[in-house]
Protein backbone atom coordinates (compact mmCIF):
# COMPACT_ATOMS: atom_id res chain seq x y z
CA UNK A 1 0.00 0.00 0.00
CA UNK A 2 1.28 3.47 -0.92
CA UNK A 3 0.84 5.16 2.45
CA UNK A 4 2.14 8.54 1.24
CA UNK A 5 -0.40 8.60 -1.58
CA UNK A 6 -3.21 7.61 0.80
CA UNK A 7 -2.20 10.39 3.21
CA UNK A 8 -2.10 12.85 0.32
CA UNK A 9 -5.60 11.88 -0.84
CA UNK A 10 -7.00 12.27 2.68
CA UNK A 11 -5.22 15.65 2.98
CA UNK A 12 -6.73 16.74 -0.34
CA UNK A 13 -10.17 15.60 0.83
CA UNK A 14 -9.80 17.62 4.04
CA UNK A 15 -8.75 20.72 2.09
CA UNK A 16 -11.72 20.37 -0.26
CA UNK A 17 -14.13 19.96 2.66
CA UNK A 18 -12.70 23.03 4.37
CA UNK A 19 -12.82 25.17 1.23
CA UNK A 20 -16.45 24.28 0.53
CA UNK A 21 -17.84 24.34 4.07
CA UNK A 22 -15.89 27.21 5.60
CA UNK A 23 -15.90 28.88 2.19
CA UNK A 24 -19.63 29.52 2.16
CA UNK A 25 -19.72 30.86 5.72
CA UNK A 26 -16.77 33.16 4.99
CA UNK A 27 -18.72 34.20 1.91
CA UNK A 28 -21.71 35.12 4.06
CA UNK A 29 -19.38 37.32 6.11
CA UNK A 30 -18.07 39.00 2.95
CA UNK A 31 -21.65 39.80 1.90
CA UNK A 32 -22.67 40.93 5.40
CA UNK A 33 -21.96 44.70 5.01
CA UNK A 34 -24.02 44.84 1.82
CA UNK A 35 -27.27 43.72 3.49
CA UNK A 36 -29.65 46.67 3.61
CA UNK A 37 -31.33 46.32 6.99
CA UNK A 38 -30.34 45.32 10.51
CA UNK A 39 -32.79 42.39 10.47
CA UNK A 40 -31.29 41.19 7.20
CA UNK A 41 -27.82 41.15 8.74
CA UNK A 42 -29.17 39.17 11.70
CA UNK A 43 -30.60 36.69 9.22
CA UNK A 44 -27.27 36.32 7.43
CA UNK A 45 -25.42 35.54 10.66
CA UNK A 46 -28.12 33.17 11.88
CA UNK A 47 -27.92 31.19 8.64
CA UNK A 48 -24.39 30.02 9.57
CA UNK A 49 -24.30 30.44 13.36
CA UNK A 50 -24.92 26.74 14.21
CA UNK A 51 -22.40 25.55 11.61
CA UNK A 52 -19.40 27.84 11.28
CA UNK A 53 -17.20 26.45 14.08
CA UNK A 54 -17.74 22.85 12.99
CA UNK A 55 -16.72 23.79 9.45
CA UNK A 56 -13.29 24.82 10.73
CA UNK A 57 -12.68 21.28 12.02
CA UNK A 58 -11.44 20.44 8.52
CA UNK A 59 -8.74 23.12 8.78
CA UNK A 60 -7.39 21.44 11.91
CA UNK A 61 -7.46 18.04 10.20
CA UNK A 62 -5.56 19.35 7.17
CA UNK A 63 -2.90 21.14 9.21
CA UNK A 64 -2.34 18.17 11.51
CA UNK A 65 -2.05 15.72 8.63
CA UNK A 66 0.39 17.96 6.75
CA UNK A 67 2.57 18.26 9.87
CA UNK A 68 2.59 14.54 10.67
CA UNK A 69 2.52 12.90 7.23
CA UNK A 70 4.60 15.41 5.22
CA UNK A 71 6.97 17.11 7.72
CA UNK A 72 9.46 18.20 5.03
CA UNK A 73 6.71 20.08 3.19
CA UNK A 74 5.45 21.57 6.46
CA UNK A 75 8.94 22.83 7.35
CA UNK A 76 9.19 24.62 4.00
CA UNK A 77 5.67 25.99 3.62
CA UNK A 78 5.25 27.35 7.14
CA UNK A 79 8.18 29.83 7.04
CA UNK A 80 7.26 30.77 3.47
CA UNK A 81 3.78 31.80 4.66
CA UNK A 82 4.39 33.14 8.17
CA UNK A 83 2.85 36.55 7.47
CA UNK A 84 -0.27 35.52 5.48
CA UNK A 85 -0.89 32.61 7.88
CA UNK A 86 -0.74 34.90 10.92
CA UNK A 87 -3.07 37.38 9.20
CA UNK A 88 -5.42 34.53 8.31
CA UNK A 89 -5.52 33.14 11.86
CA UNK A 90 -6.02 36.55 13.49
CA UNK A 91 -8.84 37.24 11.05
CA UNK A 92 -10.53 34.00 12.11
CA UNK A 93 -10.11 34.99 15.77
CA UNK A 94 -11.75 38.40 15.23
CA UNK A 95 -14.53 36.71 13.30
CA UNK A 96 -15.16 34.16 16.06
CA UNK A 97 -15.19 36.83 18.77
CA UNK A 98 -17.71 38.83 16.73
CA UNK A 99 -20.07 35.84 16.71
CA UNK A 100 -20.07 35.82 20.52
CA UNK A 101 -20.16 39.57 21.19
CA UNK A 102 -22.43 40.98 18.51
CA UNK A 103 -25.79 39.62 19.83
CA UNK A 104 -25.08 41.08 23.29
CA UNK A 105 -23.37 44.35 22.34
CA UNK A 106 -24.96 47.78 22.39
CA UNK A 107 -22.95 48.91 19.36
CA UNK A 108 -23.62 46.00 17.09
CA UNK A 109 -22.01 47.75 14.12
CA UNK A 110 -18.58 47.40 15.77
CA UNK A 111 -18.79 43.62 15.99
CA UNK A 112 -20.60 43.40 12.67
CA UNK A 113 -17.65 45.21 11.11
CA UNK A 114 -15.25 42.81 12.84
CA UNK A 115 -17.24 39.86 11.48
CA UNK A 116 -17.20 41.22 7.92
CA UNK A 117 -13.55 42.28 8.04
CA UNK A 118 -12.44 38.98 9.56
CA UNK A 119 -14.30 37.03 6.90
CA UNK A 120 -12.95 39.12 4.02
CA UNK A 121 -9.35 39.16 5.24
CA UNK A 122 -9.37 35.41 5.98
CA UNK A 123 -10.68 34.64 2.49
CA UNK A 124 -8.19 36.97 0.82
CA UNK A 125 -5.26 35.56 2.85
CA UNK A 126 -6.21 32.02 1.83
CA UNK A 127 -6.22 33.10 -1.81
CA UNK A 128 -2.80 34.70 -1.44
CA UNK A 129 -1.44 31.50 0.09
CA UNK A 130 -2.94 29.50 -2.76
CA UNK A 131 -1.36 31.80 -5.34
CA UNK A 132 2.01 31.56 -3.63
CA UNK A 133 1.73 27.77 -3.67
CA UNK A 134 0.97 27.73 -7.40
CA UNK A 135 3.75 30.15 -8.36
CA UNK A 136 6.29 28.10 -6.39
CA UNK A 137 8.41 28.30 -3.24
CA UNK A 138 12.16 28.99 -3.20
CA UNK A 139 13.83 25.85 -1.85
CA UNK A 140 17.49 24.92 -1.31
CA UNK A 141 18.56 21.71 0.38
CA UNK A 142 15.02 20.84 1.52
CA UNK A 143 14.67 24.19 3.31
CA UNK A 144 12.90 27.45 2.52
CA UNK A 145 15.38 29.80 0.83
CA UNK A 146 13.20 32.80 0.06
CA UNK A 147 12.33 36.04 1.81
CA UNK A 148 9.42 36.96 4.10
CA UNK A 149 7.51 38.69 1.29
CA UNK A 150 8.01 36.22 -1.56
CA UNK A 151 4.28 35.46 -1.30
CA UNK A 152 3.39 39.03 -2.23
CA UNK A 153 3.19 39.27 -6.04
CA UNK A 154 0.61 40.50 -8.56
CA UNK A 155 -0.38 36.89 -9.21
CA UNK A 156 -1.06 36.15 -5.52
CA UNK A 157 -3.07 39.37 -5.17
CA UNK A 158 -5.16 38.20 -8.12
CA UNK A 159 -5.75 34.78 -6.57
CA UNK A 160 -6.60 36.44 -3.25
CA UNK A 161 -9.38 38.47 -4.83
CA UNK A 162 -10.45 35.48 -6.93
CA UNK A 163 -10.88 33.18 -3.93
CA UNK A 164 -12.75 35.85 -1.96
CA UNK A 165 -15.08 36.27 -4.96
CA UNK A 166 -15.64 32.51 -5.13
CA UNK A 167 -16.41 32.36 -1.42
CA UNK A 168 -18.88 35.23 -1.82
CA UNK A 169 -20.63 33.25 -4.58
CA UNK A 170 -20.81 30.20 -2.30
CA UNK A 171 -22.21 32.42 0.45
CA UNK A 172 -24.84 33.94 -1.84
CA UNK A 173 -26.03 30.56 -3.10
CA UNK A 174 -26.09 29.21 0.46
CA UNK A 175 -28.27 32.13 1.50
CA UNK A 176 -30.65 31.35 -1.35
CA UNK A 177 -31.29 28.02 0.41
CA UNK A 178 -31.59 29.53 3.89
CA UNK A 179 -33.63 32.69 3.22
CA UNK A 180 -36.81 33.77 1.49
CA UNK A 181 -38.57 36.90 0.34
CA UNK A 182 -36.64 40.11 -0.27
CA UNK A 183 -33.35 38.76 1.11
CA UNK A 184 -33.50 35.73 -1.15
CA UNK A 185 -34.25 37.94 -4.18
CA UNK A 186 -31.20 40.05 -3.30
CA UNK A 187 -29.09 36.89 -3.12
CA UNK A 188 -30.22 35.80 -6.58
CA UNK A 189 -29.20 39.17 -8.02
CA UNK A 190 -25.81 39.30 -6.34
CA UNK A 191 -25.07 35.63 -7.15
CA UNK A 192 -25.46 36.34 -10.88
CA UNK A 193 -22.93 39.18 -10.67
CA UNK A 194 -20.52 37.13 -8.60
CA UNK A 195 -20.75 34.23 -11.05
CA UNK A 196 -19.52 36.41 -13.92
CA UNK A 197 -16.77 37.88 -11.74
CA UNK A 198 -15.62 34.40 -10.71
CA UNK A 199 -15.58 33.18 -14.31
CA UNK A 200 -13.38 36.16 -15.21
CA UNK A 201 -10.94 35.28 -12.43
CA UNK A 202 -10.92 31.57 -13.38
CA UNK A 203 -10.08 32.54 -16.96
CA UNK A 204 -7.40 35.01 -15.83
CA UNK A 205 -5.67 32.52 -13.53
CA UNK A 206 -5.97 29.75 -16.14
CA UNK A 207 -4.18 31.92 -18.72
CA UNK A 208 -1.62 33.44 -16.36
CA UNK A 209 -0.47 30.16 -14.81
CA UNK A 210 0.80 28.36 -17.95
CA UNK A 211 2.30 31.59 -19.31
CA UNK A 212 4.31 31.99 -16.09
CA UNK A 213 5.35 28.33 -15.73
CA UNK A 214 6.55 26.35 -18.78
CA UNK A 215 6.14 23.06 -16.91
CA UNK A 216 2.43 23.73 -16.35
CA UNK A 217 2.07 24.82 -19.99
CA UNK A 218 3.64 21.55 -21.12
CA UNK A 219 1.36 19.59 -18.78
CA UNK A 220 -1.80 21.12 -20.28
CA UNK A 221 -0.88 21.74 -23.91
CA UNK A 222 1.57 18.96 -24.73
CA UNK A 223 0.40 16.00 -26.76
CA UNK A 224 -1.51 13.78 -25.88
CA UNK A 225 -2.41 15.61 -22.64
CA UNK A 226 -4.26 18.34 -24.50
CA UNK A 227 -6.63 15.73 -25.91
CA UNK A 228 -7.28 14.18 -22.50
CA UNK A 229 -7.63 17.48 -20.61
CA UNK A 230 -9.60 19.55 -23.12
CA UNK A 231 -12.95 18.46 -21.55
CA UNK A 232 -12.05 20.30 -18.31
CA UNK A 233 -12.67 23.86 -19.58
CA UNK A 234 -15.65 22.61 -21.60
CA UNK A 235 -17.26 21.09 -18.50
CA UNK A 236 -16.51 24.30 -16.59
CA UNK A 237 -18.36 26.32 -19.23
CA UNK A 238 -21.32 23.93 -19.19
CA UNK A 239 -21.50 24.09 -15.40
CA UNK A 240 -21.37 27.88 -15.45
CA UNK A 241 -24.22 27.96 -17.97
CA UNK A 242 -26.24 25.55 -15.80
CA UNK A 243 -25.61 27.83 -12.80
CA UNK A 244 -26.85 30.83 -14.77
CA UNK A 245 -30.00 28.97 -15.79
CA UNK A 246 -30.63 27.81 -12.22
CA UNK A 247 -30.34 31.39 -10.94
CA UNK A 248 -32.63 32.67 -13.68
CA UNK A 249 -35.20 29.98 -12.88
CA UNK A 250 -35.04 30.86 -9.14
CA UNK A 251 -34.15 27.32 -8.12
CA UNK A 252 -33.03 27.07 -4.50
CA UNK A 253 -30.60 24.18 -4.09
CA UNK A 254 -29.12 23.80 -7.57
CA UNK A 255 -27.12 27.10 -7.53
CA UNK A 256 -25.18 26.07 -4.42
CA UNK A 257 -24.45 22.59 -5.81
CA UNK A 258 -23.28 24.06 -9.13
CA UNK A 259 -21.11 26.65 -7.35
CA UNK A 260 -19.48 23.81 -5.43
CA UNK A 261 -19.00 22.06 -8.78
CA UNK A 262 -17.06 25.07 -10.11
CA UNK A 263 -14.79 24.91 -7.06
CA UNK A 264 -14.22 21.18 -7.53
CA UNK A 265 -13.33 21.66 -11.19
CA UNK A 266 -10.89 24.43 -10.26
CA UNK A 267 -9.35 22.16 -7.63
CA UNK A 268 -9.07 19.38 -10.19
CA UNK A 269 -7.32 21.74 -12.61
CA UNK A 270 -4.89 22.75 -9.88
CA UNK A 271 -4.14 19.10 -9.12
CA UNK A 272 -3.44 18.43 -12.80
CA UNK A 273 -1.07 21.39 -12.98
CA UNK A 274 0.97 20.51 -9.89
CA UNK A 275 0.87 16.70 -9.58
CA UNK A 276 2.82 14.99 -8.00
CA UNK A 277 4.39 17.89 -6.09
CA UNK A 278 3.41 18.86 -2.56
CA UNK A 279 5.96 21.70 -2.72
CA UNK A 280 5.73 22.75 -6.38
CA UNK A 281 8.82 22.00 -8.44
CA UNK A 282 10.75 21.03 -5.29
CA UNK A 283 9.33 18.02 -3.40
CA UNK A 284 6.94 15.31 -4.53
CA UNK A 285 4.59 13.70 -2.03
CA UNK A 286 7.01 10.78 -1.68
CA UNK A 287 10.04 13.06 -1.15
CA UNK A 288 8.26 14.90 1.67
CA UNK A 289 6.57 11.93 3.33
CA UNK A 290 7.42 10.81 6.86
CA UNK A 291 8.64 7.22 7.42
CA UNK A 292 6.11 4.42 6.75
CA UNK A 293 5.75 3.65 10.46
CA UNK A 294 4.77 7.26 11.16
CA UNK A 295 2.45 7.30 8.16
CA UNK A 296 0.70 4.17 9.39
CA UNK A 297 0.38 5.53 12.93
CA UNK A 298 -1.15 8.78 11.67
CA UNK A 299 -3.47 7.07 9.21
CA UNK A 300 -4.92 4.76 11.86
CA UNK A 301 -5.93 7.79 13.92
CA UNK A 302 -7.25 9.68 10.91
CA UNK A 303 -9.28 6.73 9.65
CA UNK A 304 -10.86 6.39 13.10
CA UNK A 305 -11.66 10.09 13.43
CA UNK A 306 -12.68 10.82 9.85
CA UNK A 307 -16.00 8.92 9.97
CA UNK A 308 -16.79 10.60 13.29
CA UNK A 309 -16.18 14.07 11.86
CA UNK A 310 -18.18 13.24 8.73
CA UNK A 311 -21.03 11.85 10.81
CA UNK A 312 -21.05 14.91 13.06
CA UNK A 313 -21.06 17.21 10.02
CA UNK A 314 -23.93 15.40 8.31
CA UNK A 315 -25.94 15.26 11.54
CA UNK A 316 -25.42 18.97 12.24
CA UNK A 317 -26.52 20.03 8.78
CA UNK A 318 -29.54 17.75 9.02
CA UNK A 319 -30.58 19.16 12.40
CA UNK A 320 -30.28 22.78 11.25
CA UNK A 321 -31.80 22.32 7.81
CA UNK A 322 -34.59 24.62 6.67
CA UNK A 323 -34.89 28.40 6.57
CA UNK A 324 -33.02 30.65 8.97
CA UNK A 325 -34.82 33.16 11.17
CA UNK A 326 -33.75 36.66 12.20
CA UNK A 327 -35.56 36.29 15.54
CA UNK A 328 -33.60 33.25 16.78
CA UNK A 329 -30.22 34.61 17.84
CA UNK A 330 -26.93 32.76 18.11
Amino acid sequence: MDLALLSYLILAFGVIMYVILDGFDLGVGILFPFARHHADRDLLINSIAPLWDGNETWLVLGGTLLFAAFPAAYSILLPAWYIPLIVFLFALVFRGVAFEFRPRARRKWVWGSAFAAGSSVAAFAQGVILGSFVQGIAVEGRAFAGGPFDWLTPFTLLTGVALATGYALLGATWLIIKTEGAVQAWCYRIARRLMFALLFFIAAVSVWTPLADPAIAARWFGWPNIAYLSPVPVVTGVMAYALWRALQARRERAPFALSVGLFLLSFFGLAISLWPYIVPRALTIWDAASPPVTQLFVLVGVLVMLPIVLGYTVHTYRIFRGKASAEIHY
